[in-house]
């Protein structure tokens, strides 16, 4: 008994490290995802922005550009992932998750990008990205009523010091470029909330399918959503394609690959290893570099009003 109990510890000690090891590489590799997804994705106001005071280019001809030139990438990973998968997830597909594929598909992609292009005709990158750093704080609140997680006092009066800097910021802008940032920063909003929500449910539904599948196939469909749009609102215009600008395609490219395809698998590989909750607060970083680039590259300016404003989002996610 005594050499059992002795190599049952041996056992024990010898595997613990090795546990605890795989844990915090598992940990290490979804905060490097996360963090990349985070910095790749915050480019896509900056160029977003730059096409729309450069070019003039409506808000649904960039998003059209930036989903149909995503939209192979997507495609091909989606039937290849299913193709090497066949005979583990065929059982998977039907009539229901097809459904929640093109509902994930809808909101987190489509209409989300749509109600932020549209939010960035009328407010600077900067404030665009303080205002999609209140991200935690939905998924928290949507957590709350769809799962009935409970919210401590404490996250309450975080949430509060968040959204004052928000404010701070959104009254700052109110009173240097006029009524029409109500409005932006209202489109801004509701993209955040839709995302949000896109977060929530996708994070319960990434483990039958797999994180690269699920937003493969998610983008596919909100690719398509953005093509059928334009199709349906922009019929008499289509032949305004082929007159865009060299530059505007070539930034819509870098938009389509840098900051949608990428982004979208390593935010989905991140929410596989961390949950969506470590995710979303990983967007400190983008809202950062996006208000630094967007002073660099857009000439919008940073002062005192706006770092406070930072400050406080900042100290109300931590």
């Amino acid at each position: 008994m005594l050499m059992v109990y002795l190599g049952g510890q041996l056992h024990s000690s010898i595997y613990t490290p090795l546990i605890k090891n795989s844990v915090q590489k598992h940990f290490l590799v979804g905060l490097i995802f996360a963090v990349l997804g985070t910095l790749t994705f915050s480019g896509k106001a900056i160029i977003v922005k730059y096409i729309y005071v450069q070019y003039h280019t409506p808000a649904d001809m960039v998003l059209l550009l930036r989903m149909a030139m995503a939209l192979p990438f997507f495609l091909l990973t989606a039937l290849y992932l299913g193709y090497r998968d066949k005979y583990k997830t065929h059982k998977l597909f039907n009539s229901i998750l097809l459904g929640k594929l093109i509902f994930l598909g809808f909101i987190g992609y489509y209409l989300s990008s749509m109600l932020d292009f549209l939010g960035l005709q009328y407010i600077t990158a900067g404030l665009e990205r303080i205002i999609l750093y209140l991200n935690p704080t939905i998924v928290m609140l949507l957590g709350m009523l769809i799962y009935n997680r409970r919210i401590k006092r404490r996250n309450v009066v975080a949430i509060g010091v968040s959204y004052l800097g928000v404010l701070l910021v959104f009254g700052h802008e109110l009173s240097y470029f006029g009524n029409h940032v109500v409005w932006g920063s209202l489109l801004v909003l509701l993209s955040c909330m839709t995302y949000a929500l896109y977060l929530v449910l996708s994070a319960q539904w990434v483990n039958g399918l797999g994180a690269l599948r699920l937003a493969s196939w998610a983008s596919s469909f909100a690719s398509g959503f953005a093509i059928i749009q334009y199709g349906i609102f922009n019929i008499s215009s289509l032949g305004a394609i082929a007159t865009i600008p060299y530059e505007v395609l070539l930034l819509s490219f870098l938009n389509a690959i840098l900051c949608t395809v990428l982004p979208v698998y390593f935010v989905m590989l991140a929410m596989e290893k961390l949950g969506s909750d470590l995710t979303s607060q990983t967007g400190m970083l983008g809202m950062i570099s996006t208000i630094f680039l967007g002073h660099w590259i857009l000439n919008e300016p940073i002062n005192s009003w706006i770092i406070s404003g930072i400050i406080l989002v900042l100290v109300g996610v931590f």
